[in-house]
């Protein structure tokens, strides 16, 4: 009997008048995926996403309100990147030694004191105390990151996918509900912002009250072959990886096999160890990541501003809409790909990196030349960028759980994290220099759109 080609990584496709078999082993395969797979570690690890990057977005939304316009929206960016940045390159090589359940409350604790500073800060006060509460969430949104990708090593793929899944709608849902408690309800900034400062208790109810701690207990990490052996057919079973890249489930269900990952107390965790390993995931991760990072942010902050078409050839009444929805066709894009790893996987990263790379030059050239003919073209590359975006970022940690050993897989989950943050840092610097630019290259040429959304 012939195999199906699993070293893609996707579902083989079907051949030839084989459909409706095909299309009843595809189903069996993805309805054996979720129902062997634990759903409350898929509901912990998708609000740990969820809670850990919201309050990032709901700073960066409410960023006029609160530095006012004589202050350049760039210092907020800065202010809740960098401390992350920082706390990413420096604590994989220590963290380990901080107990999880103690991480848990510091994280939130520092999430809820940054949000409670920049809510109480009277606005006639200075700028500066409001930036410490960013900084403050900052550093917790770091550390939060690197601590659940970390803890996915002893839950198996389908927490990193409800992660990924978590932090992509973190970018709908945040922004989206600070609209609505300003400009729907009715709240004003400092309620709404305090009405923020109570969701990282959600992460603490996650983890002590959702998550089954039994894994983490154990101090090993699990592996589960990926569906019930008795509902597949036998080219089914060989096509289910073994040993470590078996790890596509949460927790053994009725019939389905498990093998338990024996720590290893030996491990060398020193600092000059950690630094090998972080070398050694630069090229084949940590790199893609940080390209793509670069490319998407630097579109987002620097391009997408001046991607301006004339109101009667677009659906807006006014210049200023333009941007902002891209941003939510973005965010689109990124929880759509964020979510996608059970079902399809991308194993060369540098692929969509360089497409992304690609947008990235299309769309300037076009900021330049004024080459595309409609709006609604732009939207269906902003659109793609979100998912290329997400798609990389998802499935690079999804690489690093299936090929590096058990033994340095939770180190390696947190040390690639800083690859995101000095993306959008890089970005940060240089999409502040690529607007002013691009806004004056257009006003000299006779596209002086920008302009009228300053003067608006």
């Amino acid at each position: 009997m012939s195999r199906s080609p699993a070293s893609s990584g996707l579902l083989p496709l079907p051949l030839p008048g084989s459909t409706s078999s095909s299309w009843a082993r595809y189903k069996s395969r993805f309805a054996s995926v979720f129902r062997s797979a634990d759903t409350s570690v898929i509901v912990a690890f998708w609000l740990f996403g969820l809670i850990n990057n919201v309050l990032y977005v709901i700073i960066l939304t409410a960023a006029q309100d609160l530095v006012g316009a004589d202050v350049p929206k760039g210092v907020v960016l800065l202010a809740d990147v960098l401390p992350s940045f920082f706390t990413k390159l420096i604590a994989p090589y220590f963290i380990h030694r901080v107990p999880y359940r103690l991480r848990i409350l510091i994280l939130a604790a520092l999430s809820s004191a940054g949000m409670l500073l920049v809510a109480l800060t009277p606005s006639t006060s200075s700028v500066a105390v409001k930036l410490v509460g960013v900084v403050l969430a900052s550093l917790s949104s770091g550390g939060g990151e690197l601590s659940f990708l970390g803890l996915t090593h002893y839950y198996g793929h389908m927490s990193l996918a409800a992660w990924g899944s978590g932090t992509g709608g973190a970018g709908l849902i945040g922004a989206g509900l600070y609209v609505m408690l300003t400009d729907w309800i009715g709240f004003s900034v400092k309620t709404s912002l305090l009405a923020s400062a109570v969701l990282p208790a959600f992460m603490v109810l996650s983890f002590f009250g959702i998550l089954p701690l039994g894994p983490l207990q154990q101090g090993s990490a699990k592996t589960y072959a990926a569906v019930p052996d008795q509902d597949l057919e036998d080219e089914d079973l060989e096509d289910i990886p073994t040993g470590d890249a078996a790890s596509s489930l949460l927790a053994p269900g009725p019939g389905v096999a498990s093998a338990a990952i024996s720590a290893h107390p030996g491990h060398d965790t020193s600092f000059v160890a950690n630094l090998k390993r972080a070398k050694s995931l630069f090229f084949p991760y940590m790199l893609p990541l940080l390209l793509v990072y670069i490319a998407e942010y630097t579109i987002n902050q620097g391009v997408a501003p001046t991607l301006l078409f004339p109101l009667d050839s677009s659906p807006f009444s006014e210049f200023r809409s333009f941007y902002p929805f891209y941003g939510f066709l973005y965010q689109l894009g990124v929880f759509i790909s964020r979510s996608s790893t059970p079902f399809l996987r991308i194993h060369h990263l540098y692929v969509p990196s360089f497409l992304q790379v690609g947008n990235l030059i299309l769309l300037t050239l076009h900021a330049l030349l004024n080459f595309i003919p409609s709006v609604y073209i732009i939207f269906v590359v902003i659109f793609w960028e979100g998912l290329l975006g997400g798609a990389v970022y998802v499935n690079t940690f999804a690489e690093i759980m299936e090929n590096v050993s058990p033994a340095e897989r939770e180190f390696s989950l947190g040390a690639t994290t800083v690859s995101d943050s000095g993306g959008i840092c890089i970005a940060g610097f240089v999409g502040m220099v690529m607007e002013v630019w691009l806004c004056n290259w257009q006003t000299q040429h006779g596209r002086d759109y920008c302009k009228r959304i300053e003067a608006s």
